[in-house]
């Protein structure tokens, strides 16, 4: 399944079904159902979004600096691993970018699955 954002001011967006749930669980929405973001309700949804963002962040990081002083490193030099998973922040910067443009043209934007 997939879930498709749209707007008068962007281009669609889509996403994967895992993904797309995830996201509109952040911003206080129902997923699997179609839904509209007003232009009023855009900067608290973005809000939502990037908050998310810095707490996956913040979780990362407190995980790495776990496992490195496991290893008993003391060195703030980390080889990263080679294959990193897909981060929330790089997941939602499309839509935020979408969500901007919409409020700042004053249009909605609506979702289907």
């Amino acid at each position: 399944m997939l879930y498709k954002f749209k707007s008068r001011a962007t281009a669609d967006l889509i996403m994967l079904e895992p993904q797309g749930r995830r996201i509109l669980q952040i911003i206080g929405k129902e997923p699997g159902v179609p839904g509209i973001l007003s232009a009023e309700q855009i900067p608290a949804a973005i809000a939502a979004l990037e908050a998310a963002v810095a707490a996956e962040e913040a979780l990362i990081a407190a995980r790495r600096q776990a496992a490195q002083e496991q290893q008993g490193e003391t060195s703030k030099e980390q080889v990263e691993p080679a294959e990193e998973p897909i981060r929330l922040r790089q997941r939602v910067a499309p839509l935020i970018d979408m969500l901007r443009r919409s409020a700042a043209e004053g249009r909605e934007v609506t979702w289907s699955s």
